[in-house]
């Protein structure tokens, strides 16, 4: 089992900047590679960016690409995503994913563990 623990959501203007955390434990296999989703109203979740533990391969999506960053911190078992120049259509629950894979994967079906989710707002 694995449990996952987002933090850092919240409201912020255009142009701003948030870092979400999330905090894993349980079995580190099962958590190989970890990624950010997000779900905006009334859309499908989407896939945001994703990081493997070991080696720190990364894939963004092309709408986040160059003003998110994913990065993790293997002795406090933790990933962020530190989001820059933040618009308006950003606005979304974020997800934390974690699954037992070897690449960092964009499908949603490849991790197995989710958590709860954090609200990230940006206002025009």
């Amino acid at each position: 089992q694995v449990q996952l623990a987002e933090s850092g959501g919240g409201l912020v203007q255009a142009g701003g900047s948030l870092r979400l955390s999330c905090a894993a434990s349980g079995r580190a296999v099962s958590r190989s590679v970890m990624g950010w989703f997000r779900q905006a109203p009334g859309k499908e979740r989407e896939f945001v960016a994703a990081i493997t533990w070991i080696g720190g391969s990364m894939r963004y999506s092309d709408s986040v690409m160059g003003r998110f960053t994913v990065s993790r911190d293997g002795a406090k078992s933790t990933m962020y995503l530190q989001m820059n120049s933040l618009k308006p259509e950003d606005t979304a629950i974020y997800y934390c994913a974690a699954g037992g894979g070897i690449i960092a994967s964009s499908a949603a079906a490849a991790y197995d563990y989710w958590g709860q989710g954090t609200q990230v707002t940006v206002s025009s």
